[in-house]
């Protein structure tokens, strides 16, 4: 099953003659949306991306940005900080659980 939040909306973007293919993006992305292709990290399916920020942190080549905090996993967490329902735009099957 492909995770897909809300399409063409992601902030995440590489420089890829930035990366150095330390393979981190890989380790800390919950969504598998990074793979390595001659030996730099490449965005696989840009819209599986929850703008979580993970990335971006622990690149140390920076060559990695998301602009986190504006997607699902945001909503996420301001519903359970605000007691409301989770308005991110997907099923609550796929990730607002």
């Amino acid at each position: 099953m492909s995770l897909v939040y809300l399409k063409n909306v992601v902030t995440l973007k590489l420089d890829a003659d930035k990366c150095d293919g330390c393979g981190m993006c890989l380790q800390v992305c919950p969504h598998a949306v990074f793979h390595i292709e001659n030996r730099k990290a490449v965005i696989g399916d840009r819209d599986r991306c929850m703008e979580c920020g993970a990335c971006t942190r622990n690149c140390a080549a920076g060559a990695l940005f998301v602009r986190a905090g504006v997607g699902c996993a945001t909503a996420v967490i301001n519903s359970k900080l605000h007691g409301t329902e989770v308005s991110c735009g997907c099923s609550e099957e796929v990730c607002c659980n």
